[in-house]
């Protein structure tokens, strides 16, 4: 495995998940953290962990959460692998 370049915690906002029909909100909110993590970490190639898709879907698809705390990690190919953060 290649060693990580970058690591950072990102809070995510997903409150632009709630502008989409109640189904597909938890849908949204996924694409809008690769999204996010594209932009912030300049890489199209974003990888998640089952931890933030459990955690997104933990009240159902019209439910996601307001906001997520990501660890991204960029390693030296470009890709990015983010988890779920620990709360602190």
């Amino acid at each position: 495995m290649a060693e990580q370049m970058q690591e950072h915690i990102y809070i995510i906002p997903l409150r632009d998940a709630r502008r989409m029909p109640r189904w597909k909100r938890a849908n949204g909110a996924i694409k809008d953290i690769r999204k996010y993590l594209a932009k912030h970490m300049k890489t199209e190639d974003v990888k998640l962990d089952k931890t933030i898709n459990e955690k997104v879907w933990s009240r159902g698809s019209g439910k996601p959460p307001s906001k997520i705390r990501v660890r991204a990690m960029k390693l030296e190919d470009g890709q990015v692998q983010a988890e779920l953060a620990p709360e602190s």
